[in-house]
């Protein structure tokens, strides 16, 4: 079949308003197995995500990991399921809300958000349609990830263009690849830290980012290099010790080597050393999901303790913080400016 290649609506001016696309990772629609299996399918069929020959990795995928895991993955997201459904979900749509009036201030002209998730819905492409529909001619893709990874915000982008690439008319397109070092995101986090520790500071604090296997980073992939970055410049200004910072990469899934060290391990070492209390942040999510509330907050916690810890204390992912949206909007501002529609006022 043919096909439709549809285009964006044209107003009478012949620019429109431009278009912003918040993008994240993604989200079951409900803590089901049934639905966690149709994500994970998604997800893990991104030949970004699972580096591996693809005859060899479906046979793995629907033969061993499709069948067991979803089950499993459905009670881990059914503790963390919220009134507002998944906590990703409702905290990104948190994040695109609350973006929209603060660029609509800095920016010359109207301006619209719209969310759109790798895998599930709300889908990078309906985003995309609803750009389209209020005549954003104009489109900058802003991915929720502030460290780039092939697997994420590389990803995004293959999808945007796959979408773009059945249109008849294709936006102008610019892209954030990455906002690791942005000072008024370093900024947040660090006040959200300074926040956290109103009655006292932890003995150690721990920054745990999502893991990436270790051949991907001997390819070529930044991330890692990128976590650190952000890491040394949260130091610097919380004025933190370096004797009592830690960093480390969660979320491990196979048996190949991820890079290192791993946080469910570290958590245990510190543990056993006698360190009473850790506090764990988590700076590449920008909204708290699966892997900060469950992996981090609950397992990881209930490990620590029992291995000898006193305390463990999970610092919430900045989500709509005021100061986290301003982070935003002023980068997304910044790469807007210049564009016919309008300019970034000072």
């Amino acid at each position: 079949m043919r096909p439709r290649f549809p285009g964006y609506a044209r107003d009478g001016r012949g620019t429109g308003p431009l278009g912003v696309l918040v993008a994240n990772l993604g989200t079951p629609d409900a803590p089901t197995a049934a639905a966690v299996r149709r994500y994970l399918a998604e997800f893990l069929a991104d030949a970004r995500v699972v580096e591996l020959p693809r005859p060899l990795w479906w046979l793995i995928l629907h033969a061993f990991v499709l069948p067991l895991r979803p089950r499993r993955s459905a009670r881990l997201y059914a503790k963390v399921w919220g009134p507002d459904g998944s906590p990703l979900l409702a905290g990104s749509r948190a994040i695109a809300d609350g973006l929209a009036p603060r660029l609509r201030e800095r920016v010359g002209s109207d301006v619209h958000v719209a969310l759109g998730m790798r895998y599930g819905r709300p889908a990078l492409a309906a985003a995309l349609g609803e750009l389209a529909a209020r005549g954003c001619a104009r489109v900058l893709v802003l991915p929720l990830f502030p460290q780039y990874s092939s697997t994420t915000t590389g990803s995004v982008f293959d999808a945007v263009a796959a979408e773009l690439s059945a249109w008849r008319r294709v936006p102008e397109l610019r892209t954030v690849a990455t906002y690791h070092a942005e000072p008024a995101y370093i900024a947040a986090l660090a006040a959200s830290l300074r926040e956290s520790w109103a009655a006292g500071p932890p003995d150690r604090l721990l920054l745990s980012f999502h893991g990436l296997p270790q051949r991907y980073v001997a390819a070529g992939d930044h991330y890692r290099d990128e976590c650190l970055a952000t890491a040394g410049l949260l130091r610097a200004a919380l004025d933190w010790p370096q004797e009592r910072l830690v960093i480390s990469f969660q979320s491990r899934f196979g048996r190949e080597p991820w890079i290192e060290p791993a946080t469910d391990a570290t958590l245990l070492r510190l543990a056993r050393e006698g360190v009473g209390r850790v506090d764990v942040a988590c700076p590449g999510f920008a909204a708290d999901c699966l892997e900060t509330l469950e992996e981090i907050a609950i397992t990881n916690r209930e490990r620590f303790l029992a291995a000898g810890g006193r305390e463990m204390r999970y610092v919430p992912a900045l989500g709509a913080r005021p100061d986290h949206l301003a982070a935003l909007a002023a980068l997304a501002a910044r790469h807007l400016g210049g564009w016919p529609a309008g300019e970034v006022k000072s």
